[in-house]
């Protein structure tokens, strides 16, 4: 970022995820050491390999109404409370439709409702088919409903970029700021994928934690014992504005993106390149004019998966050597897929509001492969004159490398 160019602040925050309905709620429970993790005892997933998950709060209607709950699917439904609630703390700015814009990313977008209506399909018969059917499973749909509701007229975008979709949609929303081509974006990520396909696919290749019977204790970020990661749902989401738009109303700010880099390794399908994580935080680093010094704590990827905790740690130790203060917030809420990057973001902003880091929960035994200052269950305090600044990994399938440096205000 050049110094020409206008600075994308946060001025709003919101979040749904197996923790809590806002961010409040859920900064609460991290701070607290709490899971959101619990057995599945749907029906559904009664003979499913692995029967835990993240779930957010079933009933959403004190949130939505019935008409918006039956045209949307639980997505897009995620999706909107929690940009309402980002909406409401950046004081619902008033803004030039044309320069408000929306970027809300996901893995797999409205899946949930390609399954369901295609078991009514197979077991009813197209007459019971819901007109709704199309525009729920679209992955676009959360940011086509939140450009509605809101009524952002600058562009609504989605990038598809697995886990690392909501992390992206921050970083193209920062561009927009700073490019001059929007006043206003909402950016984040969600995803609603707890259905018995993606847990069965994931299982298939031993991604998942079999820990059925110990749900609270099965994501084990950078533990010695983890076996995978648990899977989840939930939405993050912020309001980026430029630094002129929010100085001229008076904005409460609560951190700017400072920086972004997306990377793409051309190495594997599934595997992860080490070298682009490593890459794609240096870029970060020098998109925001800063050195590895300047970063005050990193909120890793770090999903509990064997393989990728210590690949990522090993790259964490190369860019900032082992001393850096480090946490994962997936052994709380699970992994949220295409929402885990912009809940991340959510909060490294509150950390650095707070001066508080959460730790990294399940922690009994740390990988002695992982040579890194891993932040254990307990509340970690910012030393005073610690940097004001935090970097946000998220890696996806595809060989998404996506990197965020955010700092205080």
């Amino acid at each position: 970022m050049t110094a020409s160019q206008p600075r994308a602040l946060v001025t709003g925050a919101g979040t749904i995820n197996p923790l809590g309905s806002s961010v409040a709620e859920t900064w609460t429970a991290l701070l607290a050491g709490q899971s959101g993790i619990a057995a599945l005892e749907e029906e559904w997933a009664e003979q499913l390999p692995v029967r835990i998950a993240g779930q957010a709060p079933a009933d959403l209607s004190e949130h939505l109404s019935t008409r918006e709950i039956k045209r949307m699917d639980r997505c897009g439904q995620l999706a909107l409370i929690a940009a309402r609630e980002a909406w409401k703390q950046a004081g619902a700015p008033e803004v030039d439709p044309e320069r408000f814009a929306v970027v809300i990313g996901s893995a797999y977008g409205g899946l949930g409702s390609t399954l369901e209506q295609d078991r009514t399909l197979a077991e009813s018969g197209p007459r019971k088919v819901s007109p709704h059917t199309l525009t729920r499973l679209m992955v676009n749909g959360p940011a086509a409903w939140v450009s509605i509701d809101l009524g952002a007229r600058g562009g609504a975008r989605t990038p598809v970029s697995a886990c690392a979709s909501g992390a992206e949609a921050i970083v193209q929303a920062a561009e927009m700021i700073r490019s001059g081509a929007a006043d206003v974006v909402i950016a984040g990520g969600v995803d609603a994928s707890v259905n018995d396909l993606v847990i069965t696919g994931f299982s298939q290749i031993r991604a998942l934690s079999t820990r059925s019977d110990d749900p609270q204790r099965a994501s084990r970020p950078f533990d010695g014992g983890r076996d995978g990661f648990v899977l989840a749902e939930g939405a993050g989401v912020v309001v980026l504005e430029s630094e002129e738009h929010a100085r001229a109303r008076g904005a409460s700010v609560l951190g700017a993106v400072a920086g972004g880099a997306v990377t793409s390794d051309a190495n594997d399908i599934v595997a992860a390149d080490p070298a682009m994580q490593r890459r794609v935080m240096q870029k970060a680093l020098e998109s925001a004019g800063m050195q590895p010094a300047d970063i005050g704590f990193v909120h890793a990827h770090a999903t509990s998966t064997p393989v990728g905790d210590r690949l990522e740690g090993q790259a964490i130790n190369a860019i900032f050597g082992a001393d850096v203060p480090v946490t994962s917030t997936k052994g709380h809420t699970g992994h949220l897929l295409g929402g885990a990057g912009a809940l991340a973001a959510v909060v490294v902003l509150e950390a650095l509001r707070t001066g508080q880091l959460p730790g990294t929960l399940n922690v009994e035994a740390q990988d002695p492969e992982v040579d890194l200052n891993v932040i254990t269950e307990e509340a970690h305090a910012l030393p005073a004159g610690n940097p004001r600044a935090g970097l946000v990994n998220a890696f996806g399938f595809g060989g998404h490398s996506v990197a965020l440096v955010i700092t205080g205000e």
